[in-house]
Protein backbone atom coordinates (compact mmCIF):
# COMPACT_ATOMS: atom_id res chain seq x y z
CA UNK A 1 0.00 0.00 0.00
CA UNK A 2 1.14 3.14 -1.18
CA UNK A 3 1.47 6.16 1.27
CA UNK A 4 0.19 9.81 -0.06
CA UNK A 5 2.92 12.12 0.10
CA UNK A 6 2.34 14.74 3.05
CA UNK A 7 0.85 17.72 3.36
CA UNK A 8 4.41 19.44 3.21
CA UNK A 9 5.16 17.90 -0.01
CA UNK A 10 7.25 15.05 1.04
CA UNK A 11 6.63 11.54 0.70
CA UNK A 12 4.91 10.27 3.38
CA UNK A 13 6.35 5.85 5.03
CA UNK A 14 4.66 3.18 3.55
CA UNK A 15 3.57 0.71 5.68
CA UNK A 16 6.68 -1.42 5.91
CA UNK A 17 8.87 1.55 6.68
CA UNK A 18 6.62 3.33 9.22
CA UNK A 19 6.92 0.04 11.40
CA UNK A 20 10.30 -0.08 10.51
CA UNK A 21 10.82 3.46 11.31
CA UNK A 22 8.50 2.56 14.84
CA UNK A 23 10.43 -0.47 15.69
CA UNK A 24 13.59 1.23 15.60
CA UNK A 25 12.31 4.30 17.76
CA UNK A 26 11.82 1.40 20.02
CA UNK A 27 14.75 -0.11 20.13
CA UNK A 28 17.67 2.55 19.87
CA UNK A 29 17.42 3.66 23.37
CA UNK A 30 18.37 0.67 24.62
CA UNK A 31 21.43 0.16 22.14
CA UNK A 32 25.19 0.68 24.02
CA UNK A 33 26.68 1.65 20.96
CA UNK A 34 26.54 2.55 17.59
CA UNK A 35 27.68 -0.41 16.02
CA UNK A 36 24.87 -1.68 18.30
CA UNK A 37 22.01 0.60 16.61
CA UNK A 38 23.66 -1.13 13.11
CA UNK A 39 22.25 -4.45 14.22
CA UNK A 40 19.36 -3.45 15.68
CA UNK A 41 18.94 -1.57 12.36
CA UNK A 42 19.38 -4.62 10.26
CA UNK A 43 17.45 -7.01 12.22
CA UNK A 44 14.70 -5.01 12.01
CA UNK A 45 15.05 -4.24 8.33
CA UNK A 46 15.56 -7.74 7.26
CA UNK A 47 12.15 -8.31 8.09
CA UNK A 48 10.24 -5.77 6.47
CA UNK A 49 9.26 -4.96 2.76
CA UNK A 50 11.97 -4.75 0.09
CA UNK A 51 14.57 -3.71 1.67
CA UNK A 52 13.54 -7.16 3.89
CA UNK A 53 13.49 -9.11 0.77
CA UNK A 54 16.83 -7.93 -0.92
CA UNK A 55 18.81 -8.49 2.38
CA UNK A 56 17.50 -12.31 2.41
CA UNK A 57 17.73 -12.64 -1.00
CA UNK A 58 21.88 -12.26 0.21
CA UNK A 59 21.10 -14.51 2.97
CA UNK A 60 21.54 -12.08 5.95
CA UNK A 61 20.59 -14.27 8.44
CA UNK A 62 19.17 -13.30 12.11
CA UNK A 63 22.35 -13.68 13.80
CA UNK A 64 26.68 -12.62 12.85
CA UNK A 65 27.62 -15.47 11.06
CA UNK A 66 30.97 -13.98 13.11
CA UNK A 67 31.83 -10.95 15.44
CA UNK A 68 30.96 -7.22 14.31
CA UNK A 69 34.08 -6.61 16.29
CA UNK A 70 36.93 -8.86 15.13
CA UNK A 71 40.07 -7.16 15.16
CA UNK A 72 39.04 -4.28 16.57
CA UNK A 73 39.77 -2.36 20.24
CA UNK A 74 37.27 -4.37 22.60
CA UNK A 75 36.20 -1.04 24.72
CA UNK A 76 34.99 0.30 21.06
CA UNK A 77 31.73 -1.31 21.07
CA UNK A 78 30.93 -0.11 24.49
CA UNK A 79 31.37 3.51 24.17
CA UNK A 80 28.17 5.20 25.09
CA UNK A 81 29.15 8.54 23.77
CA UNK A 82 29.30 7.43 20.28
CA UNK A 83 25.75 7.04 20.19
CA UNK A 84 23.73 9.93 17.95
CA UNK A 85 20.62 11.15 20.16
CA UNK A 86 18.52 11.77 17.15
CA UNK A 87 19.35 9.26 14.91
CA UNK A 88 15.84 8.03 14.32
CA UNK A 89 15.53 11.45 13.18
CA UNK A 90 18.64 11.83 10.82
CA UNK A 91 18.16 8.30 9.56
CA UNK A 92 14.40 9.66 8.54
CA UNK A 93 15.47 12.75 6.96
CA UNK A 94 18.17 10.92 5.06
CA UNK A 95 15.38 8.75 3.80
CA UNK A 96 12.58 11.55 3.04
CA UNK A 97 15.78 12.66 1.00
CA UNK A 98 16.47 10.06 -1.29
CA UNK A 99 12.70 9.29 -1.72
CA UNK A 100 12.48 12.71 -2.96
CA UNK A 101 15.03 12.38 -5.09
CA UNK A 102 13.90 9.80 -7.06
CA UNK A 103 10.39 11.38 -7.38
CA UNK A 104 8.51 8.65 -4.96
CA UNK A 105 5.43 9.21 -3.47
CA UNK A 106 5.87 7.02 -0.98
CA UNK A 107 8.94 6.67 1.45
CA UNK A 108 9.65 2.39 1.33
CA UNK A 109 12.17 0.28 3.30
CA UNK A 110 14.40 0.43 0.55
CA UNK A 111 15.08 4.37 1.42
CA UNK A 112 15.80 3.44 4.75
CA UNK A 113 18.17 1.28 4.26
CA UNK A 114 20.03 3.11 2.16
CA UNK A 115 19.79 6.02 4.49
CA UNK A 116 21.31 3.27 7.42
CA UNK A 117 24.05 3.04 5.55
CA UNK A 118 25.00 6.69 4.67
CA UNK A 119 24.08 7.81 8.52
CA UNK A 120 25.88 4.58 9.80
CA UNK A 121 28.99 4.07 7.29
CA UNK A 122 31.74 1.94 8.33
CA UNK A 123 29.88 0.92 11.72
CA UNK A 124 26.94 -0.39 9.34
CA UNK A 125 29.48 -2.57 6.99
CA UNK A 126 31.23 -4.11 9.87
CA UNK A 127 27.68 -5.26 11.07
CA UNK A 128 27.02 -6.67 7.21
CA UNK A 129 30.40 -8.45 7.01
CA UNK A 130 29.59 -10.23 10.09
CA UNK A 131 26.19 -11.22 8.51
CA UNK A 132 28.05 -12.48 4.97
CA UNK A 133 27.78 -9.09 3.02
CA UNK A 134 28.91 -5.90 3.08
CA UNK A 135 27.12 -2.54 1.68
CA UNK A 136 28.16 -2.31 -2.00
CA UNK A 137 26.57 -5.91 -2.34
CA UNK A 138 23.24 -4.71 -0.84
CA UNK A 139 22.99 -1.51 -2.92
CA UNK A 140 23.43 -3.47 -5.95
CA UNK A 141 20.91 -5.92 -4.94
CA UNK A 142 18.56 -3.00 -4.62
CA UNK A 143 19.09 -1.55 -7.87
CA UNK A 144 18.66 -5.30 -9.22
CA UNK A 145 15.17 -5.62 -7.64
CA UNK A 146 14.66 -1.81 -8.72
CA UNK A 147 15.12 -2.64 -12.37
CA UNK A 148 13.38 -5.89 -12.08
CA UNK A 149 10.20 -3.93 -11.15
CA UNK A 150 10.25 -1.61 -13.73
CA UNK A 151 9.69 -4.50 -16.35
Amino acid sequence: MNAQPTTDGYPAPDTDAAMVLGMAATAMPFARSREDQAERWLRILRLHGKAGAALQALGVSEGPLESAHHGEDPGHADRASEIAPDVIAKVTGDAIALASERGAHALGTTDVLLAVIRVYGSDFDRVLHAHGTDSDEVIERLGQQAGSARH
